[in-house]
């Protein structure tokens, strides 16, 4: 998984994170005791004693409990990480693959995830019209006003800009409609929903909003939306 762990460091640098050479080398393991376990969005953080001293140290979301033995391979250090799940910033934090090919399995679907649900590539003259409902919003009324709209039902139709197909078992679209703007990061809504589309499909999605989710190694959005329908429009 040598691969995940070199792409995972350029996203997080480009994310805005910290960007500073890994302290140790690609392909490293880390081997230890389990302290304490700390699930937060799709990763397990754990406190492990190692025969150095103890480390943070971070995988995809796994069962292990307190006391148990770990081995994380491929291992990459990141210096001033911020879980914005956890509320926490960690100094030092081992990210790597839980030993096992189950782990290994996760860490696949993760590195796919993450590849594919950055910032939607730009289409030229997107302009849909606003869905009719009394749940009706823009993909603009959303973003700005997803404080208050937050677990709530809603009504939106846009156009398909970026489409990631089975991703953590659901697929990943990117909507948008013309209204917001692309400086403030109000004109592009993220749905999951087990509905295929391509990129350019006119679609009317029906879905609760959901806020601060944060699917780790510094992928979190403010908003998105968990489809319940979807239908081309």
């Amino acid at each position: 998984m040598k691969v995940f762990l070199v792409v995972a460091v350029m996203l997080w640098a480009g994310a805005g994170l910290a960007a500073e050479k890994p302290a140790a080398p690609h392909g490293a393991s880390l081997s230890g005791k389990v302290l304490e376990v700390q699930h937060a969005g799709s990763f397990t953080y754990l406190r492990v004693k190692t025969k150095n001293g103890e480390t943070w140290a971070a995988t995809t979301r796994a069962p292990v409990d307190k006391g148990a033995e770990v081995r994380l391979e491929n291992t990459i250090v990141m210096t001033d990480f911020e879980s914005k799940a956890l509320k926490r910033k960690f100094d030092r934090i081992v990210f790597g693959d839980l030993a096992g090919a189950d782990a290994s399995k996760r860490h696949s679907e993760l590195s796919a995830a993450h590849a594919g649900i950055g910032t939607a590539p730009a289409l030229a003259d997107v302009k849909v019209p606003k869905a009719s409902g009394p749940n009706a919003r823009t993909v603009a009324e959303i973003v700005t006003g997803r404080a208050a709209l937050k677990d709530q039902t809603v009504l939106v139709r846009g156009k398909v800009v970026k489409y990631n197909p089975g991703i953590l078992g659901r697929n990943w679209i990117h909507l948008r409609d013309g209204s917001g703007s692309a400086s403030k990061k109000t004109h592009d809504v993220l749905v999951t929903s087990k509905n295929e589309v391509k990129i350019g499909d006119v679609v009317l999605v029906k879905g609760v909003v959901r806020t601060d989710k944060d699917f780790g190694a510094g992928y979190s959005y403010q908003v998105m939306i968990e489809a319940t329908e979807l239908a081309s429009k």
